[in-house]
């Protein structure tokens, strides 16, 4: 789960159907519920792109955008490697600072060991 705060709004991943949810959280109705990639367990919310990222063991980051408080849309489907669903999110620190995606990428045949993908948020 993840809350953008300014607006009200829980964002909640399921798994079954594997979704984007949106909930106010004043009223608790659900404001949007979109198709997402499968087998998450994270996600996060960046309040300066306004923009959830959902990391999927299927191979997929999520990248929904909202256009306000009550509209979201999917704005990309990022390849990552199957099974990486476990992720962290660093925001912009700074004028300089840069938003960070730090995706775990799990032992796999071809590859000596587990990794960390490193994705950067592009406007």
């Amino acid at each position: 789960m993840a809350v953008d705060e300014a607006n009200h709004r829980l964002f909640v991943g399921t798994r079954t159907p594997p979704r984007l949810v949106v909930l106010n959280t004043d009223s608790g109705h659900v404001v949007a519920a979109i198709p997402s990639t499968a087998d998450m367990d994270d996600l996060y919310y960046d309040p300066v792109f306004k923009r959830v990222y959902v990391p999927g063991g299927q191979g997929f980051i999520s990248v929904f955008e909202q256009s306000d408080a009550d509209h979201y849309q999917l704005l990309a489907q990022i390849p990552s490697a199957l099974d990486a669903r476990t992720a962290g999110y660093a925001a912009r620190i700074g004028k300089k600072g840069r938003d960070r995606f730090y995706l775990a990428v799990p032992a796999r045949q071809g590859h000596d060991s587990a990794e960390v993908w490193i994705y950067q948020a592009q406007e």
